[in-house]
């Protein structure tokens, strides 16, 4: 039997950002073990790497030469500063991976997400937010791979980008781990079903209609209640 809806197979593109301490990466983690069919494009960026971070996981780890090499051969969808150090969206995979129907995970900072909007206005925009500001102090200096000066640019920098929640689709406050992945799983989930993803739609005549949804083995079903 014909389905009555088909839907688009290009998959979303999904961008995910926040102060750092709100907990984004734990929870595109949480997407990702709980959909294997998710991709997550790996930026890459000039800074040093950090503490337990990994060549090719966090990111790619490059010198500003070699990235600003890469700015001038036009390999990066969007590309910014930030904190002195740059980070930026190869475009590789991506335009791969949605064609064939995969959704597609971006973790950049705000103003990275903001020119996504520019280029690809239909892209899924989520704002993660830590509960508070007290928390997110403590989750910097917890991290104890950075100096104070830094924490506190860091700092100041988050109060920066909380303004700029209004630019996104949604909002999760990450304060427990767990109900916020189930939040960010629950808008992956109502996204798809969107009627704007919609390719074609089949009913067929009335008559059709009737007798795939009233008929079974030639008995007629009363069909003036259902109707």
């Amino acid at each position: 039997m014909k389905g009555i809806i088909k839907s688009k197979t290009r998959g979303n593109l999904i961008v995910i950002s926040g102060p750092s301490g709100a907990g984004k990466g734990s929870i595109i983690q949480g997407l990702l073990d709980s959909d294997p069919s998710l991709w997550l494009s790996v930026s890459m960026t000039s800074r040093k790497i950090r503490g337990q971070e990994v060549e090719g996981r966090e990111y790619y780890f490059i010198t500003r030469e070699e990235f600003l090499k890469k700015v001038e051969d036009g390999e990066f969808l969007e590309y910014a500063e930030y904190n002195g150090n740059y980070y930026g969206t190869p475009r590789g995979k991506i335009n791969s991976y949605l064609s064939n129907g995969h959704d597609v995970i971006l973790e950049i900072n705000i103003e990275g997400a903001l020119k996504i909007k520019e280029l690809v206005p239909e892209a899924l925009f989520i704002f993660i937010m830590p509960p508070s500001t007290k928390i997110l102090a403590e989750r910097l200096k917890n991290r104890k791979t950075e100096t104070e000066d830094k924490i506190l640019r860091r700092f100041k920098t988050a109060y920066q980008e909380i303004n700029e929640v209004t630019k996104y689709n949604y909002v999760i406050v990450n304060d427990v781990l767990d109900i916020a992945v189930e939040k960010a799983k629950a808008i992956l989930l109502a996204e798809r079903c969107r009627v704007d993803r919609i390719e074609e739609m089949y009913v067929g005549s009335e008559e059709e209609f009737l007798h795939e949804a009233f008929v079974d083995n030639k008995k007629i079903v009363n069909i003036e209640r259902q109707i």
